[in-house]
């Protein structure tokens, strides 16, 4: 499985202005992201987390979850978060035809009623980058906990965001099954840190 847990200079260089990796401020704020839910059970323990820490998150949503799971997104605007298209089926922009790819956007769109775009796996040809920065704010990240990734273990992943996070920093953790042993070591223990260290978590505008 290949990604960088920090996003290097030069993929930042490549894509320009066009995607939107972190957020220079001069205050210590954080943005803390979670891509691919709604989920049934995972987004209420995220949920839950943030509540009991006062923290607001921006959540990456995929259509066809929100359609399964209203309730679940209804609540997460309802507690004062941000919501971000995360396309309908999760597609990989490299992997789909620019007219499909496009068309599945809109189609989530018509349930997620945002400004704020991220592909799946950030995986996005530079030509769909330029058409839907037009569109949409793309917000891609600089810190990936990889939470994902079944082969690391629930230190490593704290440990991946930990040693990376500063000011402006953009995190990316997932409310989905597969992350759901890491996701739960890590979240209560960033949200901790942030909370020692004096960072402010935001959300995505």
């Amino acid at each position: 499985m290949m990604y960088v847990v920090k996003t290097p200079w030069w993929l930042r260089l490549l894509y320009g202005s066009q995607l939107t990796w972190n957020i220079p401020t001069k205050e210590k704020e954080i943005y803390l992201t979670f891509d691919d839910g709604p989920h049934p059970t995972i987004t209420p323990f995220v949920l839950d987390q943030l509540k009991t820490y006062q923290t607001k998150a921006t959540f990456f949503c995929i259509g066809k979850n929100v359609e399964q799971h209203p309730e679940v997104y209804r609540r997460i605007i309802d507690e004062g978060h941000k919501v971000g298209n995360h396309t309908y089926d999760h597609l990989n922009g490299w992997k789909t035809t620019d007219k499909d790819y496009f068309e599945n956007i809109a189609k989530a769109s018509k349930i997620i009623d945002t400004h704020l775009f991220r592909p799946p796996y950030g995986r996005i040809t530079k030509f769909q980058a330029k058409h839907l920065s037009g569109l949409f704010k793309i917000v891609m990240w600089d810190v990936l906990s990889a939470d994902f990734d079944v082969s690391i273990t629930k230190e490593k992943c704290l440990a991946n965001v930990l040693s990376n996070i500063q000011a402006g920093s953009i995190i990316v953790f997932h409310d989905s099954e597969k992350a759901i042993p890491r996701l739960e070591f890590a979240l209560p223990r960033v949200l901790q840190f942030l909370k020692e260290n004096s960072y402010i978590p935001a959300t995505i505008h």
